[in-house]
């Protein structure tokens, strides 16, 4: 039995937690949870789990305190956006398992995080990087070549840059596969998602960026793979279902029995792999030049993002220009010269600021 702490719990990776948790009784137990705004939610689901008042709570700073007084196996960060970053240190330095959903504070906290981890304390949630992480038990660290990221494309697979220029918010939120929050799935339809994956990625597993590639797979069964020495590619399929890999971020290594259906190997399908178009979808790039910089320049990369995802649906910019506002607040930032927490929080407040002022005068 293992207890778990599920952060974001009214959000798309919490519920969907509880749903694990609900569905295998024998296997988890709920600890607490935390939730950023809605206390309708959290409080219907704390009553149906029978957690106290004083374990289900709102917000970040709740949620960092959290981690540190409860008792419990695993944490699952399912916070969206950078916010996450002082729970999953948190976590980290509390000694439970951390299943990362929260992209976003491996990336801003980079080697921080990274270096506060112990050996195996973190476990990927998203299915890219499950995916990866269970390709890789096929070899050993020295006989990994490439670990190969898959991409649906987005709604947008195809369009040329000129059609971008017209797409809408209400388009941007039609995911072809998964079904998402706002801003990751802005950030899908971006690529921007890629991109923060991809540095993921590389800080996950210590890979070298040169070896971590995409391809664009629109069905999402291969959730990615891993090339080693000899040729051969260990791909990670299953239907596209986010439970599979939250479960198995709770249980890691061991499987938890019927989390989804499997492929049907009786009904005749396809599966279509094709290059990404980055001279369309810029946002892969432009993360692996962040990534080569280090530093605070992911943190500034995935700030400047958020403002400009929130700006691009009130309408103040167009699609295209998420991309461009990035772009220009990453080439204005000069990092300080070491990496600490406080430096990546004034990163942030400089970028988000300089995405504003840029937005500003490109209206």
């Amino acid at each position: 039995m293992r207890r778990v702490i599920v952060l974001g719990s009214t959000g798309s990776i919490g519920t969907q937690a509880l749903e694990v948790i609900r569905e295998h009784p024998d296997q988890f137990e709920l600890a607490a949870l935390a939730a950023g705004k809605n206390s309708e939610l959290l409080t219907a689901q704390a009553k149906e789990f029978g957690i106290a008042s004083s374990r289900a709570v709102l917000g970040e700073q709740a949620a960092t305190d959290l981690v540190g007084e409860v008792e419990a196996d695993v944490v699952i960060n399912g916070i969206t956006g950078s916010i996450g970053l002082a729970p999953t240190l948190a976590t980290l330095a509390s000694g439970k398992t951390l299943a990362l959903a929260n992209k976003e504070s491996l990336i801003v906290g980079g080697r921080l995080v990274t270096d506060a981890a112990a050996e195996g304390q973190i476990v990927p949630v998203d299915s890219e990087h499950s995916a990866l992480a269970q390709c890789l038990l096929s070899g050993e660290k020295r006989e990994v070549r490439k670990l190969i990221l898959t991409a649906s494309g987005g709604p947008f697979r195809g369009f040329t840059r000129e059609q971008l220029v017209l797409v809408t918010p209400e388009q941007a939120l039609h995911h072809p596969t998964w079904s998402m929050g706002k801003v990751v799935t802005t950030n899908s339809a971006s690529l921007v998602n890629k991109g923060l994956e991809l540095i993921e990625a590389h800080l996950l597993f210590d890979v070298a960026l040169d070896d971590i590639d995409v391809v664009v797979h629109p069905q999402s069964i291969v959730h990615s793979m891993v090339e080693f020495v000899d040729g051969s590619i260990i791909a990670q399929c299953s239907p596209p279902n986010m439970k599979l890999p939250i479960a198995l971020g709770m249980s890691w290594p061991k499987r938890v029995e019927s989390i989804t259906a499997p492929i049907d190997f009786s009904k005749a399908a396809q599966w279509t792999f094709e290059p990404l178009n980055e001279n369309v979808f810029t946002a892969v790039a432009l993360a692996r030049q962040v990534a080569r910089l280090g530093l605070t320049y992911p943190a500034v990369y995935n700030a400047a993002n958020e403002e400009a995802v929130e700006a691009f649906h009130r309408g103040r910019i167009g699609f295209t220009q998420i991309l461009d506002v990035v772009e220009r607040v990453v080439e204005a930032h000069q990092a300080e010269p070491s990496l600490s927490l406080e430096s990546v929080l004034r990163a942030e407040r400089w970028a988000r600021d300089r995405a504003h002022a840029q937005m500003a005068t490109a209206c």
